[in-house]
C-alpha cells in the first residue's frame, strides 16, 4: 500500500516515513500544501498523513480541494493544534481521524489501519487465495498453514496480487505498491521481486500460478490441477 505524508518539519516528516516504510508501506513525502498536491493527483494513495499548518497554506485547503475533485483517500490529520474547533473544522473538511502532536507512532500506525480497515479502504485483515493466506496486519504470509519466509518486497509484491487476484496487475501499478518517489528502480527490479516470490511459493507447494502476461502485467490465481 501506497501512503503520502505532507508534513514541513523535515525531521518529523522523515521520522514518520520511515516508521511507516518499516511496517511495509510505500511512503512519499511532501513539505508543502503545493508539493503535496502535486503527488496526490499524481499518484493513487490508499491513505495520507497531513498538518495543517503548511509554508505555503493550511492543509485544509489541499483537503477540500482533494474532495472536491472526488478523491475518497482516507486522511489522518497531525498536527500541533488540538483545540476542540481545530478538531471538528478538519473533520469537517473531510479528514477521517485527527492526532494531536506530540504522538507515540504506535498510535499513529494504529491509526493508519483502522483506517484502512474500514469498508470499501485497503487493508483487509485476511487475503486467501487458494492455499495461500496472508494476515495484512500482523504481515505474516502462509501456505497450508505454514509459516512463508518473504522479505519485505516479496511481502508487498504478494498483498498487491493478492488484492488483485483475477485480474491483470500492471508493471507499473505493481512498482508504486513496491517503491515511493524517492527510491532508485532498475528497469526490471518488479520482475525480479515476481521471480523470487514466484520460486519460495512454488517450492511451498502453493497452489497459486502467478502467471506474466507480456506487455500487460501480472496475474495470480489459483493453479489449476495436472491432468
Amino acid at each position: 500500500m501506497r501512503l503520502l505524508v505532507v508534513e514541513d518539519n523535515a525531521r518529523l516528516c522523515q521520522a514518520v516515513a520511515e516508521g511507516l516504510r518499516a511496517q511495509g508501506f510505500a511512503v512519499d513525502v511532501a513539505n508543502s500544501a503545493s508539493e503535496g498536491l502535486r503527488a496526490w493527483r499524481a499518484a493513487d494513495y490508499d491513505a495520507a498523513v497531513l498538518d495543517l499548518m503548511l509554508p505555503d497554506g493550511s492543509g485544509l485547503d489541499a483537503l477540500k480541494d482533494m474532495r472536491k475533485r472526488g478523491s475518497t483517500t482516507p486522511v489522518l490529520i497531525l498536527t500541533a493544534l488540538g483545540a476542540v474547533e481545530d478538531r471538528v473544522r478538519g473533520l469537517d473538511c473531510g479528514a477521517d481521524d485527527y492526532l494531536i502532536k506530540p504522538f507515540a507512532m504506535q498510535e499513529l500506525i494504529a491509526r493508519l489501519r483502522a483506517l484502512l480497515r474500514r469498508p470499501g479502504a485497503a487493508l483487509g485483515r485476511m487475503l486467501t487465495l487458494g492455499n495461500v493466506k496472508l494476515d495484512t496486519s500482523a504481515r505474516v504470509a502462509t501456505v497450508a498453514d505454514m509459516p512463508l519466509d518473504l522479505t519485505r518486497s516479496e511481502l508487498i509484491v504478494l498483498e498487491a496480487l493478492l488484492r488483485n487476484q483475477g485480474r491483470v496487475l500492471s508493471k507499473e501499478r505493481l512498482g508504486e505498491c513496491l517503491y515511493d518517489f524517492e527510491q532508485e528502480r532498475s528497469a526490471n527490479s518488479v520482475e525480479t521481486q515476481v521471480h523470487r516470490l514466484r520460486k519460495k511459493l512454488t517450492a511451498a507447494g502453493a497452489g497459486v500460478s502467478l502467471r506474466t502476461l507480456r506487455g500487460l502485467g501480472y496475474l495470480a490465481s489459483c493453479a489449476q490441477p495436472d491432468a
